[in-house]
């Protein structure tokens, strides 16, 4: 059969050409891999099969997830068995708790299930429903046991994870990246950015920050990075709902079980681990900058204020500027 051989000459390529990056809507938002030359469909395959694994443990709107399990049996005594993702993730997510005092909450999911934030029941509580959903907060009765099994001590307690799971996903995306050996990629999952390896010109990465003001338009500022790294922000338009006249936006602040009212409208953290820069996004925006850089570990922060202008930690400067090279209100690191 001669016309089925190929013969590799210098005027034909056996190279075999990269798969386009993908597109799929998991985790509740639309995630994109680009595995640049070394992307194939089994790459692709292998790594959204992974985030499809990962929201059947954490997704509290499924029923059969590892999550709403627990929350099924809050109060009954019961030690809920779940994967070792789930524990895994809980457990840092109440060092975060612990580290942040209690401004970060795995067990906030009463209040998120009462606001209905980015639902179709989206709407603003009474202060009695807001009152009675604070009362079932409190990582501190959350008991992990051993073999993967955690149970919520109180009736009425309820995980949400979603503040951290994301992070989690791309970290454990990054971990099938390097056992694949790929040399270059970008793993955005709604807005969690983690840039793996180098490019293949040497210069490098650049990931754009939203304005909050104009979330669909040009990016603000740009940080460039030559090397591995995730950067996660946390902002007043990510998901939110208007009720005459007022945004209320998905961030809720666990001292009022309201959103946070604050004077910046976006936080964003470079690290690492997407898990902490997911984690740590959401308690600088509770904490603002003072609080946030006074605490011990925290890593790398940039806070876009309500009046235009940035304040950003000090490891910054050189690899934080504005978007097009000017902005119009001061850029400060500290």
């Amino acid at each position: 059969m001669l016309g089925s051989l190929l013969l590799c000459t210098p005027l034909v390529s056996c190279a075999r050409a990269a798969a386009p990056a993908r597109t799929e809507q998991v985790l509740g938002t639309l995630c994109t891999v680009n595995a640049y030359a070394d992307g194939t469909d089994e790459l692709y395959d292998e790594l959204f099969a992974r985030l499809q694994e990962i929201d059947r443990h954490f997704n509290v709107n499924r029923e059969d997830s590892d999550v709403s399990h627990i929350n099924a049996a809050a109060g009954d005594g019961t030690m809920v068995r779940v994967h070792a993702d789930v524990r895994k993730v809980l457990a840092r997510a109440i060092d975060f708790a612990r580290i942040s005092g209690g401004a970060f909450d795995p067990s906030i999911g009463p209040l998120v299930q009462l606001w209905g934030i980015n639902t179709d029941m989206a709407r603003v509580p009474s202060a009695e429903e807001i009152s009675g959903a604070l009362r079932l907060v409190g990582y501190e009765d959350i008991e992990l046991g051993g073999e993967n099994a955690i149970r919520l001590k109180r009736p009425g307690m309820r995980l949400d994870l979603g503040g951290i799971a994301k992070g989690y996903a791309a970290d454990a995306l990054a971990e099938i990246l390097a056992a694949r050996r790929v040399r270059q990629a970008v793993v955005n999952l709604g807005g969690n950015v983690y840039v793996w390896g180098k490019k293949k010109d040497g210069s490098s990465w650049k990931v754009g920050i939203k304005n909050p003001l104009e979330p669909e338009g040009s990016p603000y500022l740009l940080f460039a990075s030559q090397d591995t790294v995730s950067l996660v922000t946390s902002g007043v338009y990510e998901r939110f709902f208007w009720q005459e006249g007022v945004r209320y936006h998905h961030i809720l602040d666990t001292a009022t079980g309201s959103p946070a009212r604050r004077s910046w409208l976006s936080t964003s953290i470079v690290s690492a681990s997407s898990m902490d820069a997911d984690a740590l996004s959401t308690i600088a925006f509770l904490l603002g900058p003072e609080r946030y850089f006074a605490l011990q570990g925290h890593e790398p922060a940039v806070f876009i204020m309500d009046d235009g202008s940035v304040i950003a930690s000090a490891e910054l400067e050189g690899s934080l500027s504005w978007y097009g090279g000017t902005g119009n209100a001061p850029l400060q690191f500290r």
